[in-house]
């Protein structure tokens, strides 16, 4: 069975919003680009090492058409590489319109979807963004990792990675690591 594992970078308010998204009320976003200053060689690397050798990615519609509007631009570097490769699962009502592949829709029903993508053998699900889709996963107890990046900064506005109201779940630290920048890398397990 594969493992699903969600990888998000956040402010210390838990602000994941990288920059303005059209359409989601954020046209106006002055916060763009906030990781850029903490990025460093060693964060880069346990970055890689967090998603894994080979993985795949499951992804709600607006995180895919944002990365598929980067990625396949960002040229020639090991993260790029490797998420341009990985199958895209995506939770969509038109999966006909996936150009950036390889691509697929998770059907109808997204937790059926996943739950079929989870039983298959294959490499590990990695989340993405997509805080809509990582939250209907925990809620359903599909998570088995959730892997925080939390960066050294107050972002005061912009989209929370865990909303308002979202449904209480005990998470259990299993790892943490420091960049040299000050970004903890934090391992969490859900406490069944």
């Amino acid at each position: 069975m594969r493992k699903i594992r969600i990888i998000v970078h956040v402010s210390l308010d838990g602000v994941f919003q990288p920059a303005a998204t059209p359409g989601e009320g954020g046209d106006d976003y002055a916060n763009g680009g906030w990781t850029v200053p903490y990025r460093t060689p060693d964060g880069r690397q346990a970055v890689l090492e967090a998603h894994g050798s080979s993985f795949d990615l499951l992804l709600g519609r607006l995180t895919y058409e944002l990365f598929a509007g980067f990625w396949p631009k960002a040229g020639n570097i090991p993260i790029a590489n490797a998420i341009n490769a990985a199958t895209k699962y995506v939770a969509t009502h038109r999966p006909g319109s996936l150009g950036w592949g390889p691509a697929r829709g998770l059907g109808p029903d997204v937790v059926t979807g996943v739950r079929e993508m989870r039983s298959k053998d294959g490499p590990d699900l990695v989340v993405l963004g997509s805080a809509s889709l990582a939250s209907v996963l925990l809620a359903e107890g599909l998570v088995d990792e959730v892997l925080l990046l939390v960066y050294p900064v107050l972002l005061g506005r912009g989209r929370r990675f865990f909303p308002e109201g979202a449904e209480t779940r005990k998470l259990a630290l299993v790892g943490t690591k420091t960049t040299s920048s000050g970004v903890l890398m934090n391992t969490y397990r859900p406490v069944a």
